[in-house]
């Protein structure tokens, strides 16, 4: 049996700012888990490439308002800065 991975755990050394904007990241970055997990079976962000963020910020919040396709590369940013790439996305 194998544990679900804890996007809350795996955040916590790079999440600051107010207690609405954590949430709001661990929210997003949940959702984009779910959604590359279930186009290419990456459960962890430790299997993830560059690719696969930016397929879901092309993909998934193209048609969001400036607003929340902005809040969605804050977090994407946040993800490549937890895995330590040099991973840049442009909205």
């Amino acid at each position: 049996m194998s544990k679900v991975f804890d996007m809350e755990l795996f955040l916590a050394a790079v999440l600051t700012g107010s207690y609405a904007t954590r949430q709001r990241h661990l929210r997003q970055a949940k959702l984009i888990q779910a959604e590359i997990a279930k186009r290419w079976q990456r459960e962890t962000p430790w299997t993830w490439q560059r690719k696969h963020l930016a397929w879901y910020l092309k993909h998934h919040i193209n048609q969001r308002s400036e607003a929340t396709r902005y809040y969605y590369v804050l977090t994407a940013r946040l993800l490549a800065r937890r895995l330590e790439t040099s991973w840049v996305f442009n909205i």
